[in-house]
């Protein structure tokens, strides 16, 4: 499950703009569009673990967030 999530997290950005983001609510509707609501703690988890490794920004209020620190609603970009 978790190298799909990621396929589909850099997949929408692929699609977008550089410097855009995407809500992870997308990705999670991608892979499943009626349970995509059961998918956002593994797409969480799977964001957080590529922000760490430096292959995604987890971004708050349009500024780079702490991945092991934000809470409430964040989107995703590539670095």
């Amino acid at each position: 499950m978790r190298q799909s999530i990621e396929d589909t997290i850099f997949a929408l950005l692929a699609e977008r703009e550089p410097g855009k983001t995407i809500c992870p609510s997308e990705a999670a509707r991608a892979l499943d569009g009626e349970a995509w609501r059961r998918l956002m703690p593994p797409v969480r988890a799977t964001a957080v673990e590529l922000a760490r490794q430096g292959r995604l920004v987890i971004t708050r209020k349009g500024r780079p967030a702490d991945p092991d620190a934000f809470k409430g609603v964040y989107r995703l970009r590539l670095p």
